[in-house]
């Protein structure tokens, strides 16, 4: 690359437009989609990457997918070879050519010019059915790959801008919900958007520019990851968290042990320590657990870094395979990507005491529910992930209270993450209760996260409920003096008082009629002493209903008149001192 042929403002322009034109396709994806997991929860992400497949652009809108795209597009190149045409459409599921999650099915789209390959569009979305055994693609009695999906490795479903039908067919013959034809087709059309984006850049700048520039991006964004990693000590630095429970063995406890090497301008992750992989679904694959270990580090550097191949290249990540964190074939990992929480929980228990301004406190695990089953209002079957209570909070930090139900983490978190008008529309569901649970935060000088909760009457008739998650049997931690938050619960009462309180990896069948869903999700750990929260601050939670009297004088050492909210002062030192 001639240096001298630079147009640095040039550069950001390039920059800022690869950013662009993924948004565009993910507006694109949420206008089209129909499925309530995509056009609602945006479970998908959407991404620009050069001919040989390396990282331009993303947009995250559902972090754990982020970085699992561009290496599926680096293997199809090599894959394909010189059988890649103008025209192809590429789909692919397959965990053990490095897919993530098999419900998370990616669309790739070649882009030409002047009949060269010069990039890739992409698009990742979380489908509502991939076939197995279980509607819906979540199946916590399955010990391989196939009572979980249907396996698409890189397969053209157009050829040179022609439709192949009987791939088409194949594919979808297999799959129980015509919904994912149609959001597939949405998919295919987001990255035509990201098409068009790309070639309008290219025929403004010529293709030349276009390739001098995005390797100049890729240095520059490489420069700026390892100025990242100088501000980190040198050494070795070692962290672990547990995963409870397999599905299969009660009790069963498996360790990820992470091992951080800091040298200079590079940073390793290396897993080799890790306990070995699981006889049920709660395993990851690499792409998984290497996307999330490189999302959990973002959080820890500059936010402004764009999101390219050179912000990767400093990172190196060892996930040996056969351990929980990269199962090998044929095993059974559609619980991957919910390994990211205690995956998190490692590296940050490992970064907390060189980088503690940069670190939070425990984000509370997930702990989902899915509902399947006849809609008698419609005539017609059903799938819905209860993204509503699909997380509790994260973990405070400092200066910083943790986010209260950070849902799916993207644009439409929060307590509001599913529209509850919508969710009674495309469900037989009944929807009782949602809101901030009270107390489920950790307490500390910078509090959690509030968790939340949710309460809906089951409708329809034989309704199956499947259950995946964590956190039932360790809250999220606290860091330098600050509580744990709370723990996860999901409960079924049925139409004759019976309470089954189902295990984290479960599947509930024929769950009739007028039974009442019940799920708490925790809150987040705290951050620092408690007792240096400002005194006025936990006064005003304990008005607005955050905070109980109760916990304002076991957590915080406040005192507080139950009529007139007033803080007790000689009460209050008493217990706090001079804090």
């Amino acid at each position: 690359m001639n240096k001298d042929k630079i147009d640095k403002i040039l550069a950001s322009v390039f920059a800022r437009r690869f950013k662009s034109i993924t948004e565009e396709m993910s507006i694109a994806l949420t206008k089209t989609t129909r499925s309530p997991i995509l056009c609602e929860a945006k479970d998908f992400v959407t991404g620009l990457y050069d001919s040989k497949g390396k990282m331009l652009e993303q947009t995250e809108n559902l972090p754990i997918l982020s970085f699992s795209l561009g290496p599926v597009c680096e293997y199809i190149v090599k894959y394909f070879g010189e059988e890649i045409y103008e025209g192809d459409v590429i789909f692919h599921n397959d965990v053990f050519s490095l897919g993530n999650q098999n419900n998370d099915v990616a669309v790739y789209k070649p882009i030409f010019y002047k009949n060269e390959l010069i990039a890739w569009s992409a698009c990742k979305g979380h489908q509502a059915d991939i076939g197995g055994a279980v509607a819906g693609g979540y199946n916590p009695n399955a010990t391989e790959v196939w009572q979980e999906a249907l396996r698409i490795p890189p397969v053209k479903v157009y050829e040179k801008g022609k439709l192949r039908k009987d791939v088409w067919d194949l594919i979808f013959a297999n799959i129980r919900f015509d919904i994912v034809a149609e959001d597939m087709k949405a998919q295919i059309g987001s990255c035509v958007v990201g098409e068009r984006g790309i070639l309008k850049l290219v025929e403004k700048y010529g293709k030349e520019t276009f390739e001098s520039h995005k390797n100049y991006l890729f240095d520059s964004t490489e420069k700026m990851m390892k100025a990242e990693i100088k501000t980190i000590p040198n050494g070795i630095y070692e962290g672990e968290s547990t995963v409870y429970y397999d599905g299969k063995t009660p009790g069963s406890k498996y360790k990820i042990r992470v091992k951080i090497t800091v040298e200079n301008e590079k940073i390793t992750f290396d897993y080799s320590e890790t306990d070995p992989q699981t006889d049920g679904f709660v395993n990851g694959t690499y792409t998984s657990s290497a996307s999330a270990t490189t999302l959990t580090f973002l959080q820890m550097v500059n936010p402004d870094i764009p999101h390219n191949d050179g912000m990767v290249k400093p990172i190196s990540i060892i996930i040996p395979e056969g351990t929980i964190l990269n199962a090998k074939y044929p095993a059974a990992t559609t619980f991957g990507n919910h390994l990211c929480p205690p995956n998190a929980d490692a590296i940050i228990r490992a970064l907390s005491e060189v980088i503690p301004e940069r670190i939070t406190a425990g984000w509370n695990q997930l702990l989902c529910y899915l509902t399947t089953g006849f809609d008698t209002r419609k005539r017609d079957k059903y799938v819905d992930i209860g993204f509503l209570g699909l997380k509790g909070g994260s973990g405070g930090t400092k200066g910083v209270d943790g986010y209260d139900h950070i849902g799916m983490i993207d644009a439409s978190g929060g307590v509001l993450d599913q529209d509850y008008e919508m969710f009674e529309q495309q469900t037989p569901h009944f929807l009782i209760l949602h809101e901030l649970w009270q107390d489920s935060a950790g307490a500390g000088q910078f509090r959690g996260g509030l968790g939340v909760e949710t309460m809906f009457k089951i409708g329809g008739d034989n309704t199956t409920v499947v259950t995946f998650g964590d956190g039932d049997v360790e809250p999220a931690f606290g860091l330098f003096g600050g509580k744990e938050g709370t723990l996860n619960k999901i409960e079924i009462t049925y139409p004759d008082g019976k309470i089954y309180k189902t295990t984290t990896k479960d599947l509930v069948e024929k769950v009739p009629n007028g039974a009442i869903l019940f799920q708490q999700a925790g809150g987040g750990g705290g951050y620092g002493d408690p007792f240096k929260r400002p005194k006025e601050k936990v006064q005003e939670e304990v008005k607005n209903g955050i905070i109980s009297i109760e916990k304002a004088k076991e957590d915080y050492g406040i005192v507080i008149d139950p009529e007139t909210f007033e803080i007790i002062q000689k009460e209050t030192e008493n217990i706090r001192g001079n804090k």
